[in-house]
């Protein structure tokens, strides 16, 4: 069965935009050790789930190739297939992508029972929110950035509900930036 993994940057208070979506906090340049660190994480991902916001802006901005991208990661987020999470949508605008709506642990399922690597998701905010209540994450890879900022888009749902992590690894980067690996305890 393959593995649906989170990779998202995120605050020391656990906020991955700013109450309207910022990205302002967000600690750049990256160093060549993040760099090799996403690399690694990437290895055995052949697909993407995205919520549709998310989708509407990442899709274009990695089809016009973004400055300071190498093309060979240019090309994987490209060439990769993606399923987008929406109940807005009936079909893709996208290429290489088709739409997925309805209940949201029946689609995840679905993808995870399919032939191939894992599954990767970017977000955004809504969706793995609903990706975490519902405990369909396998692994949480958490970039946090060296920055609070008191409010905004969340990572995790509220409601009171507890969930507990087993913490896989904590790497640090030369940029300041920290990867926290974790895993859902699951029974």
């Amino acid at each position: 069965m393959r593995k649906l993994k989170l990779q998202v940057q995120t605050t020391l208070d656990g906020y991955m935009g700013g109450p309207h979506g910022e990205m302002d906090w967000m600690t750049f340049p990256w160093t060549d050790d993040l760099g090799a660190h996403i690399t690694g994480l990437m290895e055995n991902v052949d697909h993407i789930v995205l919520g549709r916001r998310l989708a509407e802006g990442f899709i274009p901005a990695w089809k016009s190739g973004p400055e300071g991208e190498t093309q060979e990661a240019i090309d994987f987020m490209n060439n990769t297939p993606k399923t987008v999470i929406s109940n807005d949508l009936t079909e893709s605008p996208w290429d290489n992508a088709v739409v997925a709506g309805g209940d949201l642990a029946e689609a995840i399922g679905k993808l995870k029972a399919q032939p191939g690597g894992d599954l990767i998701t970017y977000g955004g905010s809504t969706l793995v929110t609903s990706l975490i209540a519902a405990d369909l994450i396998d692994e949480l890879n958490l970039f946090v950035n060296p920055t609070a900022i008191g409010a905004g888009l969340p990572v995790f749902p509220g409601g009171g509900d507890k969930k507990r992590f087993r913490v896989v690894s904590v790497t640090p980067f030369d940029c300041g930036v920290t990867a926290v690996r974790l895993e859902p305890r699951r029974g």
